[in-house]
């Protein structure tokens, strides 16, 4: 399996997007593979195009001088330009809202390591004037271009506990995709959440991880949360709105159409990738060595559905559904004026079926049940 470049879905969706006047934002956690994905995008462009480096000083300096005629000296006769971590220019918005109402035909893609950044200092600026693309770690459709069937088996074992991060592929040893997790989650991401202003306590935000990870596919209150930890439930919701916006976790809330039984009030959490939620437990022990194997396969098996919905642009809105009596389903899909609902389960021979609750009051929806043996009829 070739691991120096594995195709990425948004490459072939961020060509046709480039617009005249417009900014392409593409956003995701670090070391997701941005850079890569921007050089691949700048190899394919038909004209010359200026690249720049937001963690650069130079380029800030150079973008400092807020006028029109100091961007066409600059630009020269490019009209493509790309700036990598856009966000750490100061006042990057403003400065781009410039140029594409003031230089003709200009077109700029610009990555970012955070929502939280990027839409707190591109958002206002180009309002009306950008696209935005979420590339995330690497999805099922693209480890298809590189494995075959006979390899997707043995690695997706691997890829329920190592998480589907680029450089994971690259290394072969255990010890080796463990170290490299660690420097992930301990280097970057958490480093960059503990940097920003109004952040007391970097070990609480840390522990707040390992409560998620362990709670995987149930209900979590943020009050228990802040209970467990010692801190309020308003502190709670804003470390995992941060959480959410580094793209370390995300959410589902529950479906109720005011049926008095249905749950809505807690949020169930799970991890982007679950390289990150393994090493924060510290196990990344194999497969066969694990008692948590139901819920490493339904953090997998959704974070992939969410890659496909984004990438395949699905107009979609997910949820689980829960009632007092303990009935449930994990994964509710409302979509195409329909209702679609999916259990996961590891095992391909466990039996499942729509909850009696759910038919009687949903009798239109569709039941299925995704596992190992069926899952890419999901996800590709």
């Amino acid at each position: 399996m070739d691991t120096n470049w594995i195709p990425r879905l948004l490459l072939d969706q961020l060509r046709p997007a480039l617009e005249p006047n417009k900014v392409i934002m593409l956003v995701g956690a670090r070391r997701i593979g941005k850079t890569a994905l921007l050089q691949k995008l700048a190899a394919s462009l038909p004209a010359p195009y200026l690249w720049m480096n937001g963690e650069d000083f130079a380029t800030a300096e150079l973008l400092a001088r807020r006028t029109e005629a100091n961007y066409r000296q600059l630009l020269g006769e490019k009209r493509i330009l790309l700036i990598d971590e856009a966000q750490k220019i100061p006042d990057i918005g403003w400065i781009l809202k410039l140029m594409v109402d003031t230089l003709p035909g200009i077109q700029i893609v610009v990555t970012g390591s955070s929502a939280f950044d990027m839409h707190n200092t591109l958002g206002e600026p180009l309002t009306g004037r950008k696209k935005t693309f979420h590339l995330f770690p690497l999805a099922e459709e693209e480890w298809a271009k590189v494995e075959s069937p006979m390899e997707r088996k043995d690695r997706l074992r691997e890829r329920l506990v190592f998480g589907s991060y680029p450089e994971i592929a690259r290394i072969q040893e255990r010890e080796g995709k463990a170290a490299y997790l660690s420097e992930l989650v301990h280097s970057y991401l958490l480093k960059d959440i503990f940097s920003l202003e109004g952040i007391r306590s970097a070990n609480k935000i840390k522990d707040l991880l390992r409560l998620l990870a362990f709670q995987v596919g149930e209900e979590v209150s943020a009050h228990e949360l802040g209970r467990q930890l010692g801190m309020s439930k308003n502190t709670v919701d804003k470390y995992l709105d941060l959480l959410e916006k580094f793209f370390v976790v995300y959410s589902l809330s529950g479906f109720s159409r005011n049926l008095r039984k249905e749950i809505v009030k807690n949020r169930k959490w799970y991890f982007v990738d679950n390289g990150l939620r393994n090493v924060l437990i510290s196990n990344l022990n194999p497969l066969e060595l694990r008692n948590d194997q139901g819920k490493l396969w339904e953090n997998y098996i959704l974070s992939e559905r969410v890659k496909h919905q984004h990438y395949r642009r699905m107009l979609v809105n997910n949820y689980f559904w829960r009632t007092y009596d303990q009935q449930e389903i994990d994964w509710i899909e409302e979509r195409e004026g329909a209702l679609f609902a999916y259990e996961c389960k590891w095992n391909p021979a466990a039996k499942a079926s729509p909850p009696v609750a759910w038919q009687k009051a949903y009798p239109e929806s569709r039941f299925s049940v995704i596992h190992p043996e069926n899952y890419t009829d999901w996800v590709l």
